[in-house]
């Protein structure tokens, strides 16, 4: 059976495609001008129709910023982690990440920021998750529920920094926040099932540095969080 052939590249995919590769091998760097538009036409050898819908579509993606006036033209961001939240919320959005694919790829990586917390936390870092820890068991009991989500956040956040590993930082921030947008459609008495239990055992195996029963413990909040947003949703179907 033969293969369809690949669509060929519109001319301001090829356009966005050789500026990316100018950012990967350095020739660009964040905060560069690029030539004005005409020259820039000239020197890729486009038309200048087609560069602008490049330039537009970069900026759209928050690899370039547009500005206007004497000192305006296309400058090279200094790239914003917040992208890739909006990317993935699209994509759940539009029902291309279901509930489970985000329940699985949370698995995966916390399981790896809980190893590496265990091994790189300092004193600061485990003090701060434990306040955070009362401060949400404090808005849980108050009936605070937005402020709880909040606190619910800066956990996982706190604990991605005690890795001191930039890219986790950034994975745990965005599946967090699609996360976030999930719980703020589930009434309060199911929306976190055991939650200020399970936080207090897993901070015990923190402070011990007990990475292994500090990853089941954790794995196990999450696969029971998992259990009642899916059961949630078929509720809601029905």
């Amino acid at each position: 059976m033969t293969r369809a052939a690949k669509p060929k590249p519109r001319a301001f995919e090829e356009i966005c495609e050789r500026i990316r590769r100018q950012l990967a091998t350095g020739r660009l760097k964040p905060g560069d001008k690029l030539p004005a538009e005409r020259e820039l036409a000239e020197q890729l050898k486009v038309s200048r129709a087609a560069l602008r819908e490049a330039l537009r579509s970069l900026e759209i993606a928050g690899v370039i910023a547009l500005k206007k006036g004497v000192k305006g033209g296309a400058f090279v961001q200094s790239g914003d982690p917040a992208n890739m939240t909006r990317v993935m919320q699209d994509l759940v959005h539009l029902g291309a990440i279901s509930l489970g694919d985000l329940t699985e790829a949370r698995l995966l990586i916390q399981s790896g920021v809980v190893w590496l917390a265990c091994e790189r936390a300092t004193e600061a870092d485990i003090d701060a998750i434990g306040r955070n820890i009362e401060r949400t068991a404090e808005m849980s009991r108050l009936g605070r529920g937005e402020e709880r989500r909040a606190a619910i956040a800066e956990f996982y956040r706190l604990l991605a920094l005690a890795t001191r590993n930039e890219v986790l930082k950034i994975l745990v921030d965005s599946i967090t926040d699609i996360l976030v947008r999930f719980l703020r459609g589930v009434p309060e008495d199911i929306e976190l099932p055991g939650l200020i239990a399970h936080r207090r055992r897993f901070f015990r195996y923190l402070k011990a540095r007990d990475s292994a029963n500090a990853t089941k413990e954790l794995e196990r909040h999450l696969k029971e969080l998992h259990d009642h947003l899916a059961s949630r949703s078929r509720q809601e179907m029905v």
